[in-house]
């Protein structure tokens, strides 16, 4: 039997996500896409009205990989809005099977937040538990991010129908969650990647069946120059992911000619944001001038870290 708890409902209550968990970007239908950004609106501009939403509920957080926005932003987010959280650090499933780690938790806690190395963590943890769980980062996708980065777009710009969003560097987990949004919402989306990073060809194929119904273009190119002409926002990631150590060398020599810099931005549109999932390698994946220029968003993706994932839980719990 699931862990209970009492929640205050004294407003507008979100639709319910019909999926029931967040382990891939598609788990979230159209409407509920939308309604998240709108949520997320709100609460980030009248955040006492949230205040005691999930009082009386307990949240499992669960950390293969190191984390500070992540975990930061979601204790906070759990505790912003009432409820509360536990925290464990260290392998999912190594102790014991993880069919017995979900169906454990959820006798305790109203949620589990899983932030692992592998989809398949996140695919079990679903399938066994019986409350809501979150992808908080695995190694195909990583919603959490890219609906805070859709809602940075959504404040810089309004309108989102139309953008162009340019994604440097490696066909990771944040592309393929980027992609996959701006697929849904007619944004544009052009990723450049050396030969040997492209993103997964499952994804790009679900992106581009997406973009066919919305009006968006998706490119995935080897010429970054290519990719970010007339982009409004240039994004990028760090070269060498958790658990890529010992590649590091190699595609450091890679991605050198990847690097976002003061010359790369200068072929996206004049008034282009800068984006970065963070942490930064600066000097790597971007220089110093370009995450600190005006140009750069990074700081307001972080801040949204937080109200993008009170949204998400309310509409997973509340």
């Amino acid at each position: 039997m699931a862990a209970t708890s009492p929640l205050n409902i004294s407003y507008i209550a979100p639709s319910r996500i019909a999926a029931g968990n967040l382990t891939r970007d598609l788990d979230l239908t159209d409407d509920e896409l939308s309604g998240l950004l709108d949520l997320t609106a709100r609460i980030k501009g009248h955040p006492a009205r949230f205040a005691q939403v999930l009082n009386g509920s307990y949240i499992s957080l669960l950390f293969e990989k190191p984390s500070l926005r992540t975990r930061m932003t979601c204790e906070l987010a759990i505790k912003q809005l009432g409820g509360d959280a536990v925290t464990s650090i260290g392998p999912i499933g190594d102790r014991e099977p993880l069919k017995d780690v979900a169906r454990n938790l959820d006798r305790w806690t109203n949620a589990i937040v899983a932030r692992t190395f592998s989809q398949q963590t996140i695919d079990g943890l679903a399938r066994w538990s019986s409350v809501p769980v979150v992808n908080a980062l695995s190694d195909m996708y990583h919603p959490c991010q890219a609906l805070a980065d859709i809602f940075t777009l959504q404040e810089q710009f309004g309108n989102l129908r139309g953008l162009k969003l340019a994604f440097v560097g490696d066909g990771n987990n944040v592309a393929h969650s980027l992609m996959l949004c701006a697929a849904r919402l007619g944004m544009n989306f052009a990723l450049g990647c050396p030969a040997g990073y492209e993103p997964n060809q499952e994804v790009l194929a679900e992106a581009l069946g997406l973009a066919s119904m919305t009006g968006a273009a998706i490119e995935v190119t080897d010429n970054p120059f290519a990719a970010v002409a007339g982009a409004d926002a240039i994004y990028t990631d760090v070269w060498t992911s958790m658990g890529q150590e010992s590649e590091k060398q190699q595609r450091v020599a890679d991605f050198a000619a990847f690097q976002v810099n003061a010359r790369l931005m200068g072929h996206a549109r004049p008034q282009a944001r800068f984006m970065h999932c963070l942490p930064a390698k600066r000097g790597e994946e971007v220089t110093d001038e370009v995450i600190e220029s005006s140009s750069s968003v990074v700081f307001d993706q972080a801040e949204n870290r937080l109200h993008a994932q009170k949204a998400l839980l309310l509409m997973l719990l509340a």
